[in-house]
């Protein structure tokens, strides 16, 4: 998979995917992450990738030909199964949308910033809006950040252990269940016992059971979602 990340601020973005999975997953060839500055798009002196609205109002918007022209010359070089705009008035992100994501070829992001984009971007490229959820951040690089980091885990080969993701939060509309780990006992509080058992038709049992229980609990809306 490649990903290409459109911002105007991309070395904002240049640490995140430099460190732990995101950078093994790269480094093993599973997933190519390539950033572009909008700014070299701009045929400005002063590199202007915004305006003022039309209609007047507060806040700049940004400028439909540096994004086309940018756009444009990535769509020449590959074709992409997505072209997403993160924007708070998207679809909102979640599991399901990062399964499906995970099985394309080629997504490219665009990081809105400012008042957003001009209406024509998203009329004219753009394929899918996502948000991350109900607030407003100060640009879209750290939405696109969290996208392309729950679509890169799911990649075939970028976690060590593949049943790893299968077994997430949210994965079939249920939070995933208590974890432990080494010692056995902390100051006098130990751990279910059958963790301990070896009986692994049991755990898997007991781990489902505690799904449930946690989802139904602190999330009644995906325990509905889930048929159960």
């Amino acid at each position: 998979m490649r990903i290409d990340i459109i911002s105007v601020v991309p070395k904002l973005m240049e640490s995140f995917f430099a460190h732990s999975i995101l950078k093994r997953g790269q480094e093993a060839g599973h997933v190519e992450v390539v950033l572009h500055d909008l700014r070299d798009y701009s045929l400005s002196k002063q590199r202007q990738v915004d305006d003022y609205a039309f209609g007047g109002g507060a806040g700049m918007v940004m400028s439909v030909e540096p994004i086309a022209r940018c756009i444009r010359h990535l769509q020449s070089e590959r074709h992409y199964d997505e072209i997403i705009y993160m924007t708070p008035d998207g679809e909102t992100f979640n599991q399901q949308t990062a399964n499906q994501l995970s099985l394309q070829g080629n997504l490219l992001f665009l990081c809105g910033h400012y008042k957003g984009v001009d209406q024509r971007v998203r009329d004219m490229f753009i394929t899918k809006e996502i948000s991350i959820g109900d607030y407003v951040l100060s640009g879209g690089e750290l939405a696109a950040a969290v996208c392309a980091d729950a679509i890169i885990r799911l990649i075939p080969g970028v976690l060590n252990d593949e049943t790893s993701a299968l077994t997430d939060s949210f994965q079939d509309n249920l939070l995933a269940p208590p974890v432990y780990t080494r010692p056995a006992e902390f100051e006098g509080v130990g751990i279910p016992p059958v963790l301990l058992s070896g009986h692994e038709a049991k755990i898997n049992e007991w781990r489902f059971e505690q799904s449930i229980e946690r989802t139904k609990t602190r999330r009644p809306d995906l325990y509905q979602k889930s048929g159960l």
